[in-house]
């Protein structure tokens, strides 16, 4: 899997406002911005990405996905601690 189709499909099942992949085509990191993050604990907003790839993390297609995720809210104050 490329990371253009990897960003397609978490893309297709979550509105994201950003997000970026790297990775080898099995194992991923990735950063996801999404409003749906919103009032969700860490674990849920995982979760909830890994409901938009379904079985292809079961059958091995995506073997390995790490994640940061941010609302826009926190992705704001992340880009200004950054500059």
């Amino acid at each position: 899997m490329t990371a253009d189709q990897l960003k397609d499909l978490i893309s297709a099942g979550l509105p994201c406002e950003h997000i970026t992949l790297e990775g080898d085509g099995r194992h991923w990191y990735a950063t996801i911005v999404s409003a749906e993050f919103d009032g969700k604990r860490l674990i849920q907003r995982h979760q909830r990405v890994y409901a938009t790839l379904g079985d292809r993390m079961k059958t091995d297609e995506v073997h390995a996905l790490s994640m940061k995720t941010f609302t826009p809210a926190e992705w704001a104050v992340q880009g200004d601690a950054q500059a």
